[in-house]
């Protein structure tokens, strides 16, 4: 791997958030983070940022039950949305999330764009769906990160790609990488796209 970007050097917890009112102030960038339950979110952020327990990883789907912020600096930070999707979350909890969620990328001016985690062994849910169409109605561009790519063979992989690629490429700016955070296939690419969204201004 290459080196670890300087603007991801140092990522520092700053606010777990249940609602929108708890939000850190809205300037400067974000990018956010989003996918399933269990689809290696958490592991996915530790590789990127270097950091082994900055993301909390776990064996129980649906841990993470807040929006979850971390400051990089000059008013840059990563966000940790919810896992979704996990049935033993109560229904009102589930709908909260989706609400607030829907909120977040519609109404968060420093967002810039987010990283959708899908297992390559099961991408686009019905969850998944419904999330790139919010950040369609939203404008916001979407990258995609088919994680556990090392757990198929070179043409499963292929295969999950091309499916993805496929059925995402008239949804406007969304693009598909295959990622691991085993063997960090995809760790350069993807801080690369955040190095990339993290620096532009608004409006960009």
């Amino acid at each position: 791997m290459k080196p670890l970007p300087k603007l991801l050097t140092d990522p520092q917890f700053l606010t777990a958030a249940h609602s929108a009112a708890q939000w850190p102030i809205d300037i400067g960038a974000e990018v956010a983070f989003a996918g399933r339950s269990n689809v290696g979110k958490s592991s996915a952020i530790n590789a990127i940022t270097q950091r082994r327990a900055l993301a909390r990883t776990s064996r129980t789907p649906g841990r993470t039950q807040q929006i979850i912020f971390f400051e990089l600096s000059e008013g840059r930070k990563i966000v940790d949305l919810p896992g979704y999707g996990f049935a033993k979350v109560p229904v009102k909890l589930r709908q909260h999330w989706g609400n607030v969620i829907e909120r977040y990328l519609s109404e968060r001016n420093a967002l810039r764009g987010l990283v959708l985690v899908m297992d390559s062994r099961h991408p686009l849910t019905r969850l998944d769906l419904q999330m790139l169409s919010w950040c369609t109605a939203a404008c916001l561009p979407v990258y995609i990160l088919l994680t556990k790519i090392d757990k198929l063979r070179r043409h499963q992989s292929v295969s999950a790609i091309r499916l993805v690629t496929g059925e995402t490429k008239k949804l406007g700016d969304v693009s598909v990488q295959p990622f691991s955070a085993v063997d960090f296939t995809g760790v350069d690419e993807a801080r690369l796209r955040l190095v990339d969204w993290l620096e532009q201004e608004p409006g960009q």
